[in-house]
């Protein structure tokens, strides 16, 4: 984010017309996606994605030679990322697992064995499963806001705002998804949150026979 962004004023600076200022900052993004299969010794679900999108920005790039469709290529790639958290549900572990594992897994209250916890307790997947959509309504709707700054504002101005954008986004997802995680339970060891749900117990009328 940080790297097109400062090119892009740096070019601009120098006289450099918005289209390819904004296309310079969006092969910078290419270049470090390749860097980063280079020196990837092990891909995993997160770096895929990482890399996938920033290699998307690019083929969007290049595919026209309108400035707005340029500016508004972040809130269409925003909008991919939104549906893919909501994919996400129908895979083996939803995307906000796969992004908050490497960071909480066995701290903070969290449990060490996010694995085992998945396995065996059916309210564990439920909130990851609820924090995955919430992360892809919110992405949604920041694509959206994103296409309209695109099309509406001084085109000098919608990189800046758009990657301030991001942290602003980013920070209310984070606020409202932790409120909730707390809410649940997931920050206590001994919570219900970690346990197997208990089995319905089955008992046979002593007059009837019948299961009730």
């Amino acid at each position: 984010m940080v790297v097109p962004l400062t090119l892009f004023y740096v070019l601009r600076g120098a006289g450099v017309s918005i289209y390819l200022a904004l296309l310079a900052g969006a092969l910078a993004s290419g270049i470090t996606a390749v860097v980063v299969v280079a020196t990837q010794h092990r891909l995993d679900g997160i770096a895929v994605f990482v890399m996938s999108t920033m290699l998307l920005s690019v083929g969007v790039s290049l595919l026209t030679g309108s400035t707005r469709f340029l500016l508004a290529k972040e809130g269409w790639l925003t909008a991919v990322t939104g549906v893919w958290f909501l994919g996400s549900l129908r895979a083996r572990r939803p995307l906000a697992y796969q992004f908050s594992r490497p960071l909480l897994e066995g701290r903070l209250g969290w449990p060490a064995d996010w694995d085992a916890a998945w396995e065996r307790a059916p309210r564990f997947r439920r909130m990851w499963q609820i924090s995955t959509v919430l992360w892809g309504l919110g992405t949604l709707l920041d694509s959206a806001a994103r296409v309209v700054m695109a099309y509406t504002l001084p085109v000098d101005v919608v990189p800046a705002i758009s990657a301030a954008m991001y942290a602003i986004t980013s920070a209310v997802l984070i606020v409202v998804t932790n409120v909730y995680y707390r809410a649940a339970g997931a920050y206590n060891p001994t919570s219900a949150l970690y346990h197997p749900k208990p089995a319905r117990l089955k008992r046979t009328d002593e007059i009837g026979g019948l299961d009730v």
